[in-house]
Formats: structure tokens, sequence, C-alpha cells
């Protein structure tokens, strides 16, 4: 197919840059002209397709862990077979996919896939190895326990598909420049007005990094920092061998032997992810220094590096061993630490990001393209992104060698199985709390959030559990990392009092004479009150979604303590900067993180242990719930926040760094006559969900409004000046609701839902999981949901489906443990 030539001069000034040629930077600009935004100019550093998009494998899968992906991905198969109908075709061949279990365990996987995806409605169903063999011939079925198959899967050619994108959005007035090389972008006051080029400038409201490979290059000219790796991708494409059918051969992957396939002409396509995986053009010391010139070309081979591959595929396909080579692809693919994308606008505003596709851009640019769209044109992607926006990566991504471990170890597991609990090890540990090193003494298992080490569990405390306690633990998955500590930690926080170390949590500091007006505006809920007040409130989006979660304590007149979940620091600092420059609002957004420790002190006799290390009045009428007070805490001066996330009487105690060690010995100590526990993540959790508290990111997400979530408390519409999101609000409640997020209980105690199953109600499926876990409590699974507003009432009977069981199971009336509040309350 021709490339996409326009013929006229580069103009000097344009509503919106693309910058970069390949498949993203192509269907950015298609799906922009589709909305009606044609003042666009696309710009290619050489040809089109000429980074990584020209020699990508081409497989379109669509079933991903994120639900937001696979949509995007359907999306993606929806345009191509469009396409396909028109003169602009992509060589899109709907052959069907397959994904083989070579083991036990990745049957359960492949089982627990199949629930996510009857929940997207995508049909996926479980096939023998028997019909895995009759759909795909070549395959020798030893060792072969089972698989999937999705009627909706397949490939394409890559090229065809840029191209056909390019010639669509030029049709529409979109201008496309090939061989017009970026060299510098211009800001002011925080935001993108002009690009340079090779061919001359343009000035512009709204840049897209559609670099790939290059595009933390591009990042790097307004100051923004891309985690980016290159790494060398390898597959082979064979001889032709294949006698020509009715139909293609699904494409297969094997995950257990690291490979994939699918066909080409008359042969095939094979590669995989190697255990020995290579970055290119960068290191530990340094960001990627990609050559000037390497436009349109290819790394030399490594068979070293693909032995492995190539011995598990002539398991598999026992041809292979016989096969002629045609040639040999090793390509540099962009990967991300965590091997997801990277979308959305920076902390440079017009400056959009559509990049770090992992290897798996082709399936998702569809879906990409739409999605940034929409962002660009509305200001809000439609989807929540949260997995895939770029605003997501802390501080430490700054370091080459923190994101080149991490991307390392990310591509070298691509096909492992991830089971709940697991952690990966790669960069650990990076930040610690001041008690880290009592953490290690005291058998701490540690697990990691944005760099932090974070105490899931002690592993003494299941000695404390009476024989161990092993009749709780879950059955399949949700059993394999289960530590009856757990249950020692949640009980000791029901009956006594348990000590936890979050001094992860992130804290933002919000000042200066505009911060209350700001915070008013940002929040659904009154914030700015009296000094001292803490609101829980949501931040939300125009859609009515919520974009954030937290609290907010006012310290001062223009003073304010936003503290909010560990991984979301950066993507609630960005989001409130963004909304101050917009406001024009005098403000400030600093992270105080790392400088406060944090400890919740949380139980029955958190009062009483307290109250012999201070002399501060921890009476309900002195001190209540909602409300922070400075009090010294032995010698060590504290801010008490009077909080709780799980249901019990409590205060978190935030302390400069310095005296974090000393503030964690000092609090053990006194709590030995209490019956202190030290407790973890993992009993938070448990103690979270039987009192029906929200986590966003999976209960709550920018894709569902306060009152779907139960959140309507914290609407306040008569605020004066009103709030972002309140008008959407509004016309939801004028509309009623159509879902209610629920909360289920299981019969069967060894069936624990750990997030993506389906629920069905009346045989019917209804919804998903958003979360769950086990109450130890109330001696039962508990799950999340949102269900239709009709059946979304207690005593509702569901079932959720555990690794292709149905298990039966009920709403429930929230929250399951002390409807009341007397315990949080609790006075003396």
């Amino acid at each position: 197919m021709p490339g996409p030539v326009t013929g006229r001069q580069l103009p000097s000034a344009a509503s919106v840059v693309v910058v970069g040629g390949g498949v993203g930077g192509a269907s950015v600009a298609f799906h922009l002209a589709e909305l009606g935004v044609t003042d666009v100019v696309l710009v290619e550093r050489a040809e089109l397709t000429s980074g990584s998009t020209f020699h990508s494998a081409g497989l379109v899968g669509q079933l991903r862990a994120d639900p937001t992906l696979t949509r995007m991905n359907a999306y993606s198969v929806e345009l191509y077979r469009r396409l396909q109908q028109t003169e602009h075709a992509p060589g899109w061949v709907e052959c069907g996919g397959i994904r083989l279990a070579s083991s036990p365990e990745r049957m359960e996987e492949i089982r627990r896939q199949i629930g996510w995806a009857t929940a997207y409605g995508l049909p996926l169903h479980e096939i023998s190895p028997t019909e895995a063999q009759e759909m795909f011939p070549l395959i020798d079925t030893a060792g072969v326990v089972g698989g999937a198959y999705l009627a909706s899967d397949g490939y394409l050619d890559p090229s065809q598909l840029c191209y056909a994108l390019a010639n669509l959005a030029r049709d529409k007035g979109v201008q496309v420049h090939p061989h017009t090389r970026v060299t510098s972008i211009d800001t002011e006051r925080g935001r993108v007005t002009r690009v340079h080029t090779d061919k001359g400038s343009i000035d512009c409201e709204t840049v897209v990094n559609c670099g790939g490979m290059f595009a933390a290059e591009i990042a790097r000219m307004v100051g923004v920092r891309l985690p980016l790796v290159p790494m060398s991708h390898q597959y082979v494409v064979t001889e032709a061998f294949l006698e020509r059918g009715d139909r293609p051969l699904p494409t297969l992957r094997d995950p257990d032997l690291l490979v994939y396939f699918r066909q080409e002409v008359d042969g095939l396509v094979m590669g995989g992810y190697e255990r020995q995986a290579e970055p290119w053009a960068t290191d530990a010391r340094s960001y990627d220094a990609i050559p000037a010139d390497f436009n349109g070309r290819l790394l030399p081979e490594v068979w070293e590096r693909f032995e492995e591959i190539t011995a598990n595929s002539q398991v598999r396909v026992p041809a292979m061993a016989d096969v002629g080579l045609r040639k040999v692809i090793n390509g540099p693919e962009a990967f991300t630490p965590d091997n997801e994308f990277l979308l959305g606008e920076t902390e440079v505003d017009g400056f959009f990001v559509a990049a770090g596709f992992c290897a798996h851009g082709i399936a998702g640019a569809g879906g990409v393209g739409k999605v940034m769209a929409e962002w660009i044109v509305s200001g809000d992607p439609g989807m929540d992104l949260w997995h895939m926006d770029v605003r997501r990566f802390g501080r430490q991504y700054r370091s080459p060698s923190y994101t080149l471990v991490k991307t390392l170890e990310t591509y070298e597991t691509y096909y492992d199985i991830v089971y709940p609990g697991q952690e990966r090890e790669a960069g650990r540990p990076l930040r610690t709390s001041p008690a880290y090193p009592w953490h290690v003494e005291h058998d701490a298992s540690f697990g990691e959030k944005s760099g932090w080490e974070r105490v899931n569990h002690y592993e003494s405390n299941a000695a404390n559990s009476p024989g161990g306690d092993e009749s709780r633990r879950p059955r399949g998955w949700a059993g394999r990392l289960w530590s009856p500590a757990v249950g020692v930690e949640h009980a000791a926080t029901r009956e006594a009092v348990a000590l936890f170390d979050e001094s992860s949590f992130a804290k933002l500091m919000v000042t200066g004479p505009d911060a209350a007006s700001l915070l008013e505006w940002v929040c659904d809920n009154r914030v700015a009150r009296g000094v001292g007040d803490i609101t829980y409130t949501q931040a939300l989006n125009v859609r009515g979604g919520i974009e954030s979660d937290f609290t907010v304590t006012r310290v001062g007149d223009d003073e304010f303590l936003v503290v909010t979940g560990t991984a979301f620091g950066n993507h609630d600092a960005a989001w409130l900067r963004r909304q101050a420059r917009r406001r024009d609002a005098a403000v400030r957004v600093d992270d105080v993180t790392g400088a406060l420790v944090t400890y919740a002190l949380w139980g029955p006799h958190s009062r009483d242990l307290l109250r012999g290390l201070t002399g501060a009045d921890l009476s309900n009428a002195a001190f209540p719930f909602m409300t922070a007070q400075e009090i010294s805490v032995a010698d060590v001066p504290v801010r008490a926040l009077r909080v709780t996330f799980t249901g019990e009487l409590g205060w978190e105690l935030y302390a400069p760094a310095e005296y974090g060690l000393g503030l964690w010995t000092t609090l053990w100590e006194a709590g030995r006559a209490h019956g202190l526990v030290a407790g973890g993540y993992r009993a938070i959790e448990s103690l979270r969900l039987e009192k029906g508290y929200r986590v966003w990111s999976t209960d709550i997400t920018p894709e569902t409004t306060p009152y779907e979530a139960g959140l309507g408390f914290c609407v306040k519409l008569d605020k004066p000046g009103g709030f972002e999101g309140r008008e959407a609000l509004v016309a939801a409640k004028e509309r009623g609701l159509s879902r209610r997020l629920c909360c289920l209980t299981l019969a069967d105690r060894g069936a624990v839902a750990l997030g993506g199953e389906p629920v069905r109600v009346a045989g019917e499926v209804q919804g998903r999981v958003t979360s769950g876990g086990f109450g130890y409590t109330v001696d039962a699974p508990i799950a999340y949901a949102y269900l239709p507003v009709d059946v979304a009432t207690a005593g509702t009977e569901v079932e959720v489906n555990v690794f292709g069981e149905w298990v039966a199971g009920a709403v429930c009336a929230q929250p399951l443990v002390d409807p009341k509040g007397t315990r949080t309350h609790a006075d003396g």
C-alpha cells in the first residue's frame, strides 16, 4: 500500500501535532479526524512504520487481565473487521486463537481467564487437547492438559494497518509529513506551545507523543521522564511447508513453553519471550540512546538467546525441527516496567503520550487511538485507564538502573503465572520505613508497591494461630501464599489492639492562599472546614466518575494534608496540580510521603494504650472521630488523626521520619500489657472488606460515580461554587441508578474470589467481582460487585465463578460488621 504523501508544505500552526508515524500515531490521527478534529499534523522522522511497526508479528489477542484493555482490544477487532471491507484493508485474518495449558497450574489460570472473558462478554471457551489438535493439526499434544479458544482473535499486516489508518486520516484532512524529524518542543507556563522540526516549526496546543521506542527521547524535550526500555524481541518466519486449507490456522500460544505461532501465507511465524532478555541502546547508567539513523532497520540475530524458544517450538510443533527459515526478525520494542501501556496527559499540559506498547500494540492500536482522541477532545478518555496511565510511575523511575531491572524482570517473566500475593523481586528493597529493621527482625513478609517495602504479614504471628488454622486456607490459587498469621492479626485488631506501619501511604501538602478554594472545587465533599477537621472525599472527572479517593485534613488556614493510597500519590498530585493550573490557583502541591512516618493503632484497646503515652485527652468529647490534633506520644511530636480503615477505634499517627523507629518501638513496648500485635496489609484488606470500605482502582474507578458506589453521603450538591463533575452527578441522580456496588458472601468457605470473576443472578451474568477476600470475623469469603439495581438488594441469591466452579452466595446488607459504627465511635 503506498504511503500517504500530502505534497504540502509543513504548516506553521495546527491544533494537534502527532509525533510518530507508526500504528499508534496513525490510529490517534485517524480517531481525531473521526471526532471532527482535522487540524492535525502527523510528523514522522523517516517513512511511516519505520520504527517498530514494520517488524511486528501482527498477532491480535483480545483478552487481558485488565478489563479496560480487553475492551480496547475488542474495539480494535471491530475496527479491523470494518477496515477489511474497504479499499483500505489491513490484511485482517479472523482465524481464532488458541491458548494451551501444558501444566495443571496453567489450566487453572486458563479457567480463571475464561471466567474473566465471561464477565467481559468474550466467548472464550475451554477446549480439550484433541480439539486443539483438530484446529491446529501441526501440534503434538503430549503434555497438553487443555486449552481455550476465542474465535474472534486473529492477525494482520501491521504496515498495511498503519497505512490504512494514515490514508483515512489524510482523506479527512489530516496532514501527514514523513521525513520530518522533531528537534525540540517549546513550553510556556507548563504547557506545550510549539514543535520544531528539521522542516520548520508548528505552533500548537497539543502534542501527542507516539514515538514508540523514541518516545522517551521525545519526552525529555519537555522535561518528562517516560520509563521505557527498548528490548530486543526475536521471531522467525519459516519457509513454505503448509498445504492450503479452507481456512487459516488459528494463532497459537503455549505460555508454558514461552512460544507463540501464527500462519504466514504457507509457513509459520514463531516467536517467544526468552529468559535471557536483552535491552538495546540503554544500560543501567544512562537513558536510551538510539542512533539517529536507526530507521526501518533490524538488529543482528542472536541465536544463543533464541535456543530455548527454538527447542520449545519443536516440542509443540515437531515440524519446526525440519522446516527451513525464510527470515529471522530481531527488532527493538519499547517495554515498560509493568508491561502496560503509557497513555494520557503528562505533567506538562497538552503533552500527551501513547507509547510503551510492549509488543502487543497491534492488538491495542485501535482502542488506543480511540481513547486518546476522546481524551484530547473532551479531557477524559471515557474509560478507566489507571493501569495504563502515564502518571502511575513515581520518581524512582527517573533512575535508568531501576527502570531497567524492573523491565527486564517483566519481560523475562512475560508468560509466567502470577499468583495472588506473589511479589516481584527486582530493584528491592528501595524505599523503606524507619521501622524496616524492626520488621525484618520480627519475621515480616514484605510486599512491594511503588518501590516501598510494606509488611504483608508477620510470619511469626502464625504460631499464635490455633493448630495453624489450616481449616481456613482457601482452595487453589488464593491459598498458595496464604498464611494463618493474617487471621491472627485480623482478630487482634477486632478484639484487642494492632499496630500497622502505613508509612508508604502517599501524603500531599496543599498550601497557599487558594488552597481551600481549589480543594473545594476538586472535591465532592466539603473539605475547607475547621482546622483539625478530617474529610473523606472523592475527586471527580467531568463525567462524575471517581478520579481520586482520599482524606483531607485541614491543618491550617491555608494548609491541607491529603492522604491517599501508596500507588496513587503521583496520580493524585498530578490531578491536583493540573486543576490548579487550569484555575490559575495560587497553591503548592508537595509530596511529603518520605518525610513523615504513618503508624496506625487500631482496636478496642487502642485508647488505653495511647493514654499511657500522652497527656492529651483522648475522649470522644475532646478528640472526636474524624478530627486531628498535634500531641506528644512519649517524647515524639505527633499529628494524630482519629480515622479508621478497619472499622475499629483508633488513630493514625504522623511524625517526622527521624522519630520513626523510636516511635514504633515505644508503641510496641507500651502495647505488651494491652495484647498488642503488629499487623500487615493483608489483615487490613480483610478488615476493610468486612466494613465495606472502598478501594480506588478496583471497587471505585473513573467509570463509577459516588452514587453507584454507595458513597453518596460524600456528595454535597449544594456546595457554594459547585465542584468538578457536579453537573454529571445531577444528571445521574435525575436518571436514577442502573447499578449499585453490592457486598456478597459465599457459602463455600474455601472458595475465595480474587477479582474479575463473573457474578450470575438467576442464571445470567450480571456483573463481575471488583475485589474479594476472606472475612475472619464473619468467617466467610467476601466479594464486591456492581449489580443491576433490581437485584442489588440484601438476600438476592448469586453465583460467583471461582476457577470454573459456580459457587453459591448472596447479596448482604453493608457493612457486615458493626453496621451502626459503635466500635469506631467508642468512648472511654
